[in-house]
């Protein structure tokens, strides 16, 4: 399935920017390469998570299984070229199995987080016309089996659930590799269909190709893991159902020839000790994991030794958590943004030493007056209004950008891609960015983010970021609330490091004033939660914080 437009695949082809090697080709040289190489390692927790051993498999076990499980798919489930098929699984070596032989079998992976429901599965059923699901029996104490027959009503051509058990087998089974060498795969071929994590509608699908996740690995290789020629071992925290996990658990697996460790469900505990066991060299931890592991009572004890590099993304961290592991383990933390449609901006210790920067500031590609480090990819902040091009220091705006990293357009919604891009290509990503001095960018907030307190706009992330260095807090976010007078306040949910030691307003805004802030940006309402509620990537659910703190103002009004 080919979506991408004739005129971006001979644009991008003639620059050098899409060739014709595909990931099974990238796969075939590593097991040519490393073939006795670990490739894949179960999370220790394996048996609690799916009931099966945890296993660790060589590249060249790992191509047998695979071409056996594709073949089983075309002869058992009458797989064709280009079909469809959603997989719900959690982070196992079958996960990374399954995604490889539906390659192989000539068909579209589209997976779907463990923690979606009936809602999700049977929107995104309905638009890919799936026949086939790919799922676990019970995860967590919830019957996925159950939950796809009560949809299957709605979705009448979902014919075949496959499970977990059968995954296994049919991997054992025999292969007809012969046969999956002759389906064609070309290079502009969409190679996998994620979802955008949307908070507020049904998720978007995404699909890349081949070539737009090359772009994307050489981007997140080169500019921010920083992988070396070694053999590496790869720690993956995130599902690898989204931009993050896909792109670190699949595609710099498969660009590195690296042995990949699986990780599941999120467990900072076990997560420390896989990087001790099994000697991780490279990571990626979002934000909130990086305070979790600095703000934990044992983390003197902590052994992070093997770690040479680790990324952070999601959300801007704060300088004192890049501060504290560069302190504390010599790990220099590199920093990215990024979404499920293909834009990414990454920024590596190469590229900013200072961490008060890096921590902030993005490359802004289209600033020509820098010779970045890549190629291809061009960007643009555009006011809210008008969408003309802000070009002075200190202007916020959107961001559009333009790459041969970014998707062709939402799958099967016509209507939101024309409203995303514009007439020279670019795609309008829905977030606000601040232009900085020196050709950089900085990240201000989600469009729909913003908390605007009597005019003055207030970036909520970076209340976050600020509040996440108090020593009594283990989580935070910050949302508007509504107010007569000035249109919003700002509100802040806490999570108390200390479950008996929940710190009150005042110190808060005491601690931003030492910091410097702008009296505008103090909160004026704290509330406590146990836990802030985040969807499957680990965003942060605003929705459901501003018509908690709605409901909480109008029963005290009552």
């Amino acid at each position: 399935m080919i979506l991408s437009s004739p005129r971006d695949i001979s644009n991008y082809t003639a620059s050098g920017d899409w060739g014709t090697d595909t990931f099974l080709d990238r796969f075939r040289k590593n097991v040519t390469d490393k073939p006795d190489i670990t490739a894949l390692i179960d999370p220790p927790n394996k048996m609690d998570l799916v009931g099966f051993p945890e296993e660790r498999i060589s590249y060249k076990d790992l191509s047998v299984r695979v071409d056996a499980l594709a073949t089983a798919l075309i002869e058992q489930y009458q797989v064709k070229k280009d079909d469809i098929i959603v997989v719900q699984l959690p982070n196992t070596i079958e996960l990374i199995m399954t995604y490889m032989a539906i390659t192989r079998a000539g068909a579209i992976f589209a997976p779907m987080p463990v923690q979606w429901r009936n809602s999700e599965l049977e929107y995104i059923g309905g638009l890919t016309e799936a026949r086939i699901m790919i799922t676990v029996e019970t995860f967590g104490r919830f019957n996925h089996i159950e939950m796809i027959q009560q949809s299957q009503s709605k979705l009448p051509q979902l014919s075949h659930i496959v499970t977990l058990d059968k995954i296994r087998d049919m991997s054992h089974g025999t292969a007809n590799s012969a046969a999956l060498d002759q389906i064609p795969t070309d290079a502009n071929d969409v190679f996998s269909l994620c979802w955008s994590s949307g908070t507020e509608s049904n998720p978007k699908g995404c699909p890349m190709s081949h070539n737009n996740w090359f772009v994307q690995g050489a981007i997140l290789r080169n500019a921010v893991i920083g992988l070396s020629e070694e053999q590496e071992t790869i720690l993956c925290c995130a599902p690898v159902v989204n931009m993050t996990g896909v792109g670190i658990g699949l595609v710099l697996w498969l660009l590195s020839g690296s042995t990949l460790l699986m990780h599941h469900p999120l467990d900072v505990a076990m997560c420390l000790e896989q990087i001790k066991d099994e000697r991780a060299t490279r990571t990626i931890f979002v934000p909130t994991v990086m305070n979790m592991i600095l703000k934990h009572p044992d983390v003197d004890k902590f052994d992070l030794s093997s770690l040479k590099r680790v990324m952070t993304g999601s959300a801007a961290p704060s300088v004192w958590s890049l501060e504290e592991f560069k302190r504390r383990w010599d790990i220099d933390i590199s920093c990215g943004w990024g979404q499920t449609e293909g834009t990414a901006l990454m920024v590596g210790v190469d590229d900013i030493k200072e961490m008060e920067k890096r921590a902030r500031f993005y490359p802004n590609y289209g600033d020509k007056t820098r010779d970045w480090l890549i190629s291809g990819i061009d960007t643009k902040i555009v006011d809210l209004a008008t969408n003309d091009r802000l070009t002075e220091v200190g202007q916020i705006g959107q961001l559009a950008y333009k790459g041969p990293n970014v998707f062709p357009g939402y799958f099967k919604r016509d209507d939101i891609t024309q409203e995303s891009f514009d007439d020279d290509g670019y795609f309008y990503t829905g977030d606000l960015f601040k232009i900085e001095e020196e050709g950089y960018i900085s990240f201000f907030d989600r469009c729909k983010d913003i908390i605007i307190r009597g005019g003055n706009n207030i970036s909520a992330q970076e209340i976050e970021n600020m509040l996440q260095g108090h020593e009594k807090v283990l989580d935070v976010a910050a949302v508007g609330m509504p107010d007569e007078v000035l249109g919003e306040r700002t509100c802040v949910f806490v999570v108390p490091k200390n479950p008996d030691d929940m710190p009150e307003l005042k110190e808060l805004t005491d601690f931003m004033k030492q910091i410097g802030t702008a009296v505008y940006k103090l909160p004026e309402r704290i509330e406590r939660a146990e836990a802030i509620p985040r969807n499957p990537v680990g965003k942060i659910l605003k929705p459901q914080l501003r018509k908690e703190i709605i409901a909480i103002i109008a029963a005290e009004t009552s």
